[in-house]
């Protein structure tokens, strides 16, 4: 069977050409005689795969020397806790910009280890837009700021980075992590789900100041703790082996391409034809602002349920995969990450044209 266009939210489609590199290593890395899938992590083979995939993230992304990064398991969702538990320790206060389930369930999270504060939210608009802020949204006394950087479900992206003076800005950036460039030294904290952009399920990226480390509270759980997480190298125990492999692998593919310059050029290149085609038509309602829009997840609804699910079917036939929007949303959810191909693009738009041809509304 010929591999279809997937346009999962994630876990996503990886590069054909990590694919096949995976899949030549996947009996016998180098001259190890085993598969990656099967080595101690503590062998000088694998040190040597996790040690490159840190040098190569640290190359795309010019990670400063003053951040550690972490390969850790949990996905973003327990950094929903982790955060608070290593960082909410001053002023035991943190503020939370809520623009989608994410952020919203961060922040619930969050509140159960001290006093934390919504202090923008798009929640009444069903999360249409990134609220905008200025540095008097925060509270002074705030111990960090947390925002979800780019929203999955809802399309939305932040045009900005917010302006939160001293105080450290915790990022989760798992549907768009190196997809484009993004200044390191503007966060405290950087945190990412890889299964959009990086690997398969399994491995959560956290970029960390130095100086954010180290002053946990005394109750935290031990996994949790990113100062033992660092201290030990990402192995306190056994990490996702394999996914921090896939992720070299990634990395790999877009420093061969020219990095994350022209990984933006490419996403810009596709998410503009999908745009374009939903700006010049009514058969389709694109309920994102235009100056919130993702480059990753593309949100687009008929207004007609039986259309939308006729539209599901129909485009899973022609080769179009997991184009169903999330039930808060509704509709269709085109997901674009970097290894989704220009070509797929294009694929889908030219369905949609055909279909609302073919499928005119009452």
């Amino acid at each position: 069977m010929e591999r279809v266009y997937n346009f999962s939210a994630g876990p996503s489609m990886l590069p054909l050409e990590v694919l096949e590199k995976a899949a030549a290593e996947m009996l016998c890395y180098k001259d190890s005689g085993m598969s990656v899938m099967e080595m101690s992590h503590r062998s000088p083979v694998y040190e040597e795969i996790i040690a490159d995939a840190e040098k190569l993230l640290r190359k795309i992304m010019n990670i400063p020397d003053n951040y550690k990064v972490l390969f850790l398991q949990g996905g973003a969702s327990t950094q929903f806790a982790a955060v608070p538990l290593n960082l909410m320790n001053k002023n035991k206060k943190a503020d939370y910009i809520v623009s989608g389930q994410f952020s919203g369930k961060a922040f619930k999270e969050a509140q159960k280890y001290g006093d934390v504060a919504c202090v923008a939210t798009s929640k009444d608009a069903n999360f249409a837009f990134i609220p905008q802020t200025t540095r008097e949204s925060f509270r002074p006394d705030a111990d960090y700021v947390h925002i979800c950087f780019n929203n999955t479900i809802y399309g939305t992206k932040f045009n900005y980075i917010p302006d939160t003076g001293d105080i450290p800005l915790v990022a989760d950036m798992s549907s768009c992590i190196i997809s484009e460039p993004v200044d390191v030294t503007k966060f405290g904290m950087i945190y990412a789900g890889a299964q959009k952009n990086m690997a398969p399920a399994g491995l959560t990226i956290v970029i960390v100041r130095e100086d954010l480390i180290g002053n946990a509270r005394e109750d935290i759980p031990t996994m949790l703790d990113y100062k033992i997480m660092a201290d030990n190298g990402s192995m306190y125990n056994t990490p996702p082996c394999y996914c921090i492999y896939i992720a070299k692998l990634v990395y790999e593919w877009i420093d061969s391409l020219g990095g994350l310059e022209k990984m933006k050029e490419m996403n810009e290149k596709k998410a503009k034809v999908l745009y374009d085609y939903l700006d010049s038509q009514d058969y389709y309602i694109a309920p994102v602002q235009k100056e919130s829009r993702s480059l990753m997840n593309v949100t687009f609804v008929t207004g007609n349920a039986d259309l939308d699910k006729k539209f599901a079917s129909e485009a899973a036939a022609a080769g179009l995969k997991n184009l169903k929007g999330h039930r808060s949303v509704g509709g269709r959810r085109a997901s674009i990450y970097n290894a989704m191909p220009y070509d797929g693009v294009v694929k889908l738009v030219e369905f949609m044209k055909k279909f609302a041809q073919e499928n005119p509304k009452a």
